[in-house]
This record gives structure tokens, C-alpha cells and sequence, in this order.
């Protein structure tokens, strides 16, 4: 007999993840309805995943470390029709919830054609307590098709032949590969919320600070879309590893972006600063959903955009003016922790 046709190739990066990845793994075996082949690549992992990996009967995919790296290296060998991109951390608690899925893509497919993309709704687990606000917004936000609101965290569903028209992911970076796939797919393909929701550990949000965590996270995504791409690669603790993360100290990571900006001379600071701004525009939507002012916001967006440039030049001013009193807030508040 021919082997059973692979619905699903489901792909999970791992370094030094034996606390969470058992969970998950389990979680895989119980799904109905969907015939998985289940792929962790390892970037050098010297806890027991790799151990849990093996007896779990996964395919086993050795790779340099790094989420990119590790993960092109699981889909070049995957066999499933479609992939799946999980971080060991995830959650399915619903056993339907890949079926569901499965059925929502092909249902896509028919009307967009291949070039789909899917991304789970997120409900996150172990969250540091009094901050219920902060983790609705997140979870709100993840159940959109907006820029900036798919990220690996909730998954990436797509079609082999997509991805690899795509081009997989960047691997210049240990992190970041999502964020930098996440337009491609916008410009060229359809993105898709799927039903149900994948639970996530906010354990880096409660290990580093909700607030440390959240502001570095959007100096992160500032950084990226300035093209300036030097800052993770000359600030490795921005994304440390889970066994060695703890209290962030921010004001590091806000004199390196300023460093940064600054390099190349005042023509290149302010082309660096327009960009921000025009990124901190497109970026003030955050503020109304919270406020249930989202549609209000983008009607108000669509007339405005023919102004685009000259209010850019505002958002420019803007952002500067804030990144400069939140460093100052940063530095007074961290001479006060050390008194």
C-alpha cells in the first residue's frame, strides 16, 4: 500500500526547549481529522529536546541556530502538501483545531488560489498578573490581518509552493524572520485568520518586564522598518535565549538605535527619522482599537493619505520627541532602581 497522503507538515524550531516542547508534541498526536508529519529543527540544543524529539518519533532536522535557518531547513524536506511554522511554546487545546483549519485554507484557496497564508488568533498563558489590559490588546490585535499583527508567535500556515515561491525566510538573523515574510506575503498573497485560537507563553514578557519586554519589542519593529537592520545584529541580548533571559535594562538597546540613526551624517539621520515617522502613522491605528475607534481611524486615514508626506514630516517630529523623552524617563528611572 502507498504510504497516507501528508495533509500537513507541521515544522517547530527548538533550541533548549524540553520544558515546553513534550506539551506541545503531545498535543500534535491528538489532533483529528488531519494526517501530520511533525518536523522539530534543532538549532544545537543541549537540554533534553532533542531526547523528546526522538521518542516522539518527530523527524529530526538538524540546522545552524537560528529560526530562519532552522526552519528552511525542515521545509526543504517536508513532505505535507501544506506547512505549519509552530514555536515549541504553543498551544492546541482544541483537538479539532488543525481540522478546522485545514478546512478554513482550503476554503480560502478557492476563492484567492494558492497564494494564502493563515495565522492563529493568540490566548496567552501564565501572564504576569495585573496586566489584563496589555494581553487583551495583544490578543485582540493577533486576530487581524493588519501590518505588524502577524508574527510567528501565532503561527504560519501556508502551502509548500507558496513558500517556496516566497523564497522562505531570511536567515541573516537569528529572529526576525517572520516580521521580514509577513509583507511578502501581504504584497503578493491573501492572509487569513483561522478559527480557533493557539495558546502562548508570556514567559519573556514575565521574565523581562511587560513593559521592558513591549518596548523594546516596538523599537524592534521601528528598526525594521527604517532598515536598520544593524541594530539586531549589534545588540545579540535583544533576543536572548529563554535559560539565560532576565530583567531587561533598556537604555542600551535606546543609545544604540540613536547611534545608529545618527551614522552616515544628517542627510542619512533624517531620511532615517522620515521613515520612523511615516511608520509611527501607519502605526497609530494601535491606539484607537483600544478605544473602539477603529473604523473612525480609517476613514480618517483614506482621506488623509493624499497629505501623506507632509503629515509624515509631523509623525517625523513626533517620533523623535518621544523616543528622546522615554530614554530620559529609562535613564531617570533606572538611577532611581539603583538608590
Amino acid at each position: 500500500m502507498p504510504p497516507p497522503r501528508i495533509d500537513l507538515s507541521v515544522i517547530i524550531p527548538t533550541r533548549n526547549e524540553n520544558h515546553h516542547l513534550p506539551a506541545l508534541l503531545e498535543q500534535l498526536r491528538q489532533q483529528r481529522g488531519v494526517t501530520l508529519e511533525i518536523l522539530v529543527a534543532d538549532g544545537g540544543s543541549q537540554d533534553g529536546t532533542l531526547a523528546t524529539a526522538r521518542a516522539a518519533g518527530t523527524r529530526l532536522v538538524h540546522a545552524p541556530t537560528g529560526r530562519g535557518a532552522q526552519m528552511n531547513a525542515a521545509a526543504r524536506i517536508a513532505t505535507g502538501e501544506d506547512l505549519l511554522f509552530l514555536h515549541a511554546d504553543s498551544g492546541l487545546a482544541d483537538p479539532d483545531l488543525l481540522h478546522g483549519a485545514l478546512q478554513a485554507m482550503r476554503q480560502a484557496r478557492s476563492r484567492h488560489g494558492v497564494r494564502c497564508a493563515g495565522h492563529f488568533p493568540l490566548r496567552f498563558v501564565d501572564r504576569p498578573p495585573g496586566h489584563e489590559r496589555i494581553f487583551r490588546f495583544f490578543e485582540t490585535k493577533s486576530a487581524l490581518n493588519r501590518p505588524g499583527c502577524c508574527n510567528g508567535d501565532q503561527g504560519l500556515w501556508l502551502a509548500g509552493a507558496y513558500f517556496l515561491e516566497l523564497g522562505g525566510f531570511a536567515e541573516d538573523l537569528p529572529f526576525l524572520e517572520d516580521q521580514r515574510l509577513a509583507p511578502r506575503i501581504a504584497a503578493t498573497g491573501h492572509w487569513l485568520t483561522l478559527p480557533g485560537t493557539l495558546a502562548t507563553s508570556a514567559r519573556r514578557f514575565r521574565q523581562e518586564g511587560v513593559m521592558e519586554r513591549s518596548l523594546l519589542n516596538a523599537l524592534i519593529l521601528t528598526a525594521l522598518r527604517a532598515d536598520l537592520l544593524e541594530f539586531p545584529r549589534r545588540a545579540p541580548a535583544i533576543y536572548r535565549d529563554q535559560e539565560r533571559t532576565g530583567p531587561l535594562r533598556l537604555t542600551p538597546f535606546f543609545r544604540l538605535f540613536r547611534q545608529l540613526c545618527q551614522e552616515g551624517g544628517n542627510r542619512a539621520t533624517l531620511r532615517r527619522w522620515h521613515a520612523i515617522g511615516g511608520f509611527a502613522r501607519q502605526s497609530f491605528w494601535q491606539v484607537m482599537l483600544p478605544l473602539d475607534l477603529l473604523e473612525w481611524h480609517d476613514r480618517m486615514a483614506t482621506r488623509l493619505d493624499r497629505c501623506a508626506g507632509c503629515f509624515d514630516l509631523f509623525w517625523m517630529g513626533l517620533s523623535w520627541l518621544g523616543f528622546h523623552l522615554t530614554w530620559l524617563w529609562l535613564v531617570w528611572r533606572e538611577n532611581r532602581q539603583k538608590h
